[in-house]
């Protein structure tokens, strides 16, 4: 099974090129006047992009990954405590902790801070990012696909420190 996490330089990678390969496709398509083709790479590439990653957790066993099942910890206390969570743009496994997070955040009244790394590099490099997503509460933390448990044990045991 691969590891449920994506590499920071992988998702720069890929949005460097998706930044000028797509342009660059529109642009020639534009000047061959292949006007039905540039419409529909117009319309399929950004709809292919957004279906991935919201379909990804249904996927995500036949693409190696496992399955990404998760229930609710039956025994999540409040920890009135502060969870940062940075993520990064194109990440499937991304949304899937933030909608872990969100349940839990009802359950366990903590503050939540989102730091989206898409655009700022350097912050991932200064705090050893180097795979997201990343949940970070103090000093401890969990990289890539967290459980709804494993999440609650982090932050329930900050709560406890």
């Amino acid at each position: 099974m691969k590891e449920q996490s994506c590499t920071v330089s992988s998702l720069y990678v890929s949005a460097v090129m998706g930044a000028i390969l797509y342009p660059a496709v529109l642009a020639y398509l534009a000047y061959e006047r292949r006007w039905p083709t540039f419409a529909a790479w117009l319309v399929l590439v950004p709809f292919s992009k957004w279906a991935y990653l919201r379909f990804f957790p249904r996927i995500s066993k036949w693409k190696g990954y496992g399955s990404l099942e998760d229930k609710l910890p039956a025994n999540a206390q409040k920890a009135p405590v502060e969870v940062t969570y940075y993520t990064l743009h194109g990440c499937p496994f991304c949304p899937v902790v933030s909608q872990r997070l969100e349940a839990l955040q009802k359950e366990m009244s903590f503050g939540l801070t989102r730091i989206d790394l898409t655009l700022n590099r350097q912050l991932a490099r200064a705090k050893g990012i180097r795979s997201v997503p990343v949940v970070e509460v103090g000093g401890d933390r969990l990289v890539g696909n967290a459980t709804s448990e494993q999440l609650a044990k982090l932050i329930a045991h900050r709560r406890a420190a």
